[in-house]
């Protein structure tokens, strides 16, 4: 049967807007180039699967258009209507259907005298239905974020490079390229899910764009205290604050099946991590 999924996230973090589901991770980030800089994974963010968004929905959330059990989906009223079996004695014209109501959650069901078929009944697989439901096998997840400067070990400096990275042991963050497909009354959609880039929101109204998890930060390796190799804020912040980052992967899938294509945009946000950044004090003499 249709479930909604239980909305999770730490007492005090917050979910981005418009996202019931998510875990939230906070880290201390640190200083490029200060011993001790570095970064452990901080935070992370959503860990569905899946796109929503579907033609048959209820109570906000997308159920089946179609179910073998139920039959097919009233948009109207929230019910699945199959055709009874065995018919009981009906006027000419109508026919028994049973109607199972909220969602197609467990409940009661009724027989009902309908003299013409309900919305939706008897309609064919829905290509773009069956791709979303595909998509919901396989997770697509915002990785784990981290920063550095790292705020464990002293503020960052105004000016100085900022450098950002994201877990990347596990495909469902980055990729590569992920697939599946899902078949109903003999039409079958494949899908491939394909990650595009990551855009950091630095929390002072900057973006940056990444093309790919980006290089985490060692204190004591050869690029300490230099400009990230593949994904950093290069200028640094302009003025002293506290701030908080946090990214966005973009994901592309792209489905096709029973004569048809299609494309469906997927997005992930990350939880946020605190950067502390002070001013440069020099000393005259």
């Amino acid at each position: 049967m249709p479930a909604v999924a239980a909305g999770r996230a730490d007492p005090g973090g917050q979910c981005p807007p418009g996202q019931s589901d998510c875990s939230v991770w906070d880290d201390d980030p640190g200083t490029p180039g200060d011993p001790g800089g570095g970064g452990n994974d901080g935070g992370g963010g959503d860990s569905g699967g899946g796109g929503g968004g579907g033609k048959c929905q209820w109570n906000g959330r997308t159920v089946k258009c179609y179910d073998n059990v139920l039959g097919w989906f009233n948009n109207g009223d929230g019910c699945y209507y199959k055709l009874a079996e065995p018919q009981q004695e009906a006027p000419e014209g109508k026919q028994w259907y049973t109607r199972t109501c909220n969602g197609g959650d467990l409940g009661t069901q009724t027989q009902v005298l309908r003299d013409a078929p309900p919305p939706g009944f008897g309609a064919p697989p829905d290509p773009e239905e069956l791709a979303r439901r595909a998509l919901a096998k396989i997770t697509i997840a915002a990785p784990r974020i981290a920063v550095a400067p790292r705020r464990a070990n002293g503020p960052g400096l105004v000016g100085l490079p900022v450098w950002m990275w994201g877990r990347s042991d596990d495909p469902k963050y980055f990729g590569p390229t992920r697939q599946a497909s899902e078949t109903d009354r003999g039409l079958t959609v494949s899908i491939t899910a394909t990650f595009d880039r990551i855009l950091w929101d630095m929390g002072n109204g900057d973006t940056v764009p990444c093309a790919g998890a980006g290089t985490p930060y060692e204190a004591g390796g050869r690029l300490a205290g230099r400009h990230s190799p593949d994904c950093g804020y290069r200028s640094g912040y302009p003025e002293a604050g506290d701030y908080r980052v946090r990214a966005t992967t973009y994901w592309t899938v792209t489905w096709e099946g029973g004569g048809q294509s299609g494309v469906i945009p997927l997005t992930r946000t990350t939880g946020t991590v605190p950067v502390r950044i002070n001013e440069l004090q020099v000393v005259a003499q």
